[in-house]
């Protein structure tokens, strides 16, 4: 994430693109129970077009989208209310690294480096990325992001798609075009920071769906606060440039200010939005169960990023998903 330096400031976790104004956070209300997901879908031209348009070189230019609240929309912040029980989806497949660790580039291998990828869309005319996630799913297609790596100020994003294993402009698994692109029905109306939460539905490529070729990691819905997390990403802003998966590990904390979001000891820059956050994560075989994606960070902050919590909402959203 980039940090600008005020006091005031909630910035999402996307990179540089351009700068907008700083906000003030405002207080909390009470959510709603889990309405039905937001979502757009792409007809089979637009996906066509979308996979001839992501050519190496436009991947490797892309900016990573670094977009700072609006006053309005961080004042909208909520609670993300009662949770319901725990759920949780197991892992559909299973070099050590260090713990805690503030970022580096990972070197442990395992199903992480498959599942994880770089998103590559186009927002306002401009070529952007993000970081996304297979997890495991009814349809074995559904990817999960941030909310605003989907849609953002009013408008989709056009031309998503998914590049798992993202080496350099490379795309060792293929590039997966959306066919449904999704997010909460709370950043959907207006952009509540709590449910910055957004998933995809890609086609199948060559006959086959995404996790039948990159396998899929668990998800965990209600599992709480306060525990040994990883998170990983596709950080491109400075003094990452998008070519590696990045992680950070350490023992997360629930934000004590004005979200109800995870928060995680981690230096990683733009680009590296909507990357999992898992618990339980094995470092051996790279699988865990994911719990939240980057999100956000406060400007007086560094080095901090924050991450929206799994409850009923995106419960709701990820069924939608998989079912889609």
């Amino acid at each position: 994430m980039r940090r600008h330096r005020t006091a005031a400031g909630i910035l999402l976790a996307v990179g540089a693109l351009f700068a907008g104004g700083l906000v003030q956070a405002g207080a909390a209300g009470a959510a709603p129970s889990a309405p039905a997901a937001a979502a757009r879908t792409a007809s089979a031209a637009a996906q066509h077009r979308a996979r001839a348009f992501w050519t190496a070189e436009r991947m490797r230019g892309a900016t990573p989208l670094d977009l700072l609240l609006s006053g309005k929309a961080a004042e909208r912040l909520k609670s993300p209310g009662r949770h319901g029980p725990s759920t949780t989806v197991a892992p559909t497949r299973p070099s050590l690294a260090s713990f805690p660790q503030a970022g580096g580039p990972w070197t442990g291998g395992g199903a992480v480096t498959a599942t994880s990828g770089r998103v590559f869309f186009t927002f306002q005319g401009r070529t952007a990325s993000c970081t996304g996630n297979a997890v495991t799913s009814q349809n074995s297609s559904t990817v999960l992001t941030a909310g605003h790596c989907v849609k953002y100020q009013g408008s989709w994003h056009t031309n998503w798609v998914f590049v798992p294993g993202y080496d350099n402009g490379n795309a060792p698994y293929g590039q997966w075009t959306a066919a449904t692109t999704l997010t909460t029905p709370q950043w959907e109306a207006s952009e509540d920071i709590n449910y910055d939460v957004g998933a995809a539905v890609v086609s199948p490529v060559n006959g086959r769906t995404l996790t039948s070729v990159v396998g899929a990691q668990g998800i965990q819905f209600n599992g709480g606060y306060t525990k040994p997390m990883y998170s990983f990403g596709f950080p491109a802003a400075s003094p990452y440039d998008g070519t590696k998966l990045v992680y950070c590990s350490g023992t997360s904390s629930k934000d004590f200010l004005f979200s109800q979001d995870h928060g995680l000891g981690c230096n990683m820059t733009g680009g590296s939005s909507g990357g999992p956050w898992f618990t339980g994560f094995t470092e051996a075989s790279g699988t865990g169960l994911q719990v939240s994606v980057n999100s956000f960070g406060y400007t007086f902050l560094p080095n901090r990023m924050f991450g929206p919590y799994f409850g009923d909402v995106v419960k709701a959203l990820y069924d939608k998903a998989q079912t889609a």
